[in-house]
């Protein structure tokens, strides 16, 4: 089974994902819907559909999937899955049900496709949700994921775009994945980087989430593949800009190093076009510029916490996740949504 998921594939990881810009036209034409029970729809950007049980209770629904990022299956269905299962957790939820999303080239091992899906399977386990089926195709290129259902009391969903006034922001996992999976890829990498960039991948958002309980959170999401710059800009939203230090960013060991050579992506260039303006990052050196523009595949939760808590936040969420960091404010809005200072 010595065969290269990599040279199976032309991208992988989140990197794959469709442009910001790009989706938003294409929802945008999309017809309204006027279900009062569907709290949170595709029109917002969130991290998942919500719907209201009427019970207390409401339902989250996502999906995700893309082309492997690794060479390992079984890593690669960990990562995937640990992936979908942030969705969920970003929006004060706990997965309860998930389906697998697969497309397989028909002649390739199943082998392969059985070590993808025991990853994947762990990593539910894991996460105490269960794997209830799925659907399979055959395809020129290997995709896994998972469809993921969960779980929020109502009074406890947490929004991407509702972030207040004076908030501090925090970070939970380090970035610069998709910068070394770049490296990696055309074998600049070193196998010590790639290992950090892996074990930060496969990493639960569960266990940061399970430590958001008591906090005055106002809003949440997790950097994927628009990167900390176009996702920060969604959870800003009109009202508010966020001032981040760059300084205090958590970064995996070797990302600035390969941004500095121009082993980038092209997610990452989409992004930074999104952005354009509204993400003042000027006075920041390319290989700075480079990570917070960055498509991360399994990132951390950015999280909005009231600041007089962030502190005791911080302390607990690093029992888990020794590489969270306060990273900047909740301010009014200025002449651009996201302000990175040195």
């Amino acid at each position: 089974m010595n065969i290269s998921l990599l040279s199976e594939c032309t991208n992988g990881g989140c990197g794959a994902k469709i442009g910001a810009g790009d989706l938003a036209g294409l929802i945008s034409a999309l017809p309204r819907v006027t279900d009062p029970r569907l709290v949170v729809g595709y029109d917002s950007a969130d991290d998942a559909a919500v719907y209201d049980l009427q019970n207390g209770m409401s339902l989250i629904s996502t999906a995700d999937f893309f082309p492997p990022m690794v060479d390992d299956p079984y890593t690669f269905g960990k990562i995937a899955a640990a992936n979908a299962l942030s969705d969920v957790y970003a929006m004060g939820g706990r997965p309860v049900m998930a389906l697998n999303l697969v497309c397989f080239p028909q002649a390739l091992p199943k082998g392969i496709l059985a070590e993808i899906l025991r990853g994947g399977a762990e990593k539910l386990m894991e996460a105490g949700a269960v794997l209830a089926g799925g659907h399979s195709i055959y395809d020129k290129e290997i995709k896994y994921g998972l469809s993921v259902t969960g779980l929020v009391e109502n009074a406890k969903l947490l929004r991407n775009n509702t972030p207040r006034l004076g908030d501090a922001l925090i970070l939970t996992k380090p970035l610069g994945t998709g910068l070394i999976m770049a490296a990696h890829r055309v074998g600049q990498a070193s196998e010590t980087d790639v290992a950090e960039a892996l074990l930060s991948m496969e990493t639960l958002n569960k266990y940061a989430a399970e430590r958001l309980k008591g906090f005055n959170i106002s809003a949440c999401t997790d950097i994927t593949g628009f990167g900390l710059a176009c996702h920060g800009l969604e959870m800003a939203g009109d009202g508010a800009s966020f001032v981040i230090n760059t300084s205090a960013l958590p970064i995996l060991p070797g990302a600035l190093e390969y941004a500095g050579d121009f082993l980038i992506t092209a997610a990452g260039q989409r992004n930074r076009l999104h952005a354009g303006n509204a993400a003042d990052a000027d006075n920041l050196s390319f290989a700075m510029q480079e990570l917070v523009f960055d498509p991360q595949t399994s990132g951390g939760l950015l999280i909005a916490v009231a600041a007089e808590e962030a502190g005791t936040l911080l302390e607990s969420i690093k029992k888990d996740c020794p590489r969270a960091a306060v990273i900047g404010s909740v301010v009014k809005h200025e002449q651009h949504s996201i302000i990175f200072r040195w």
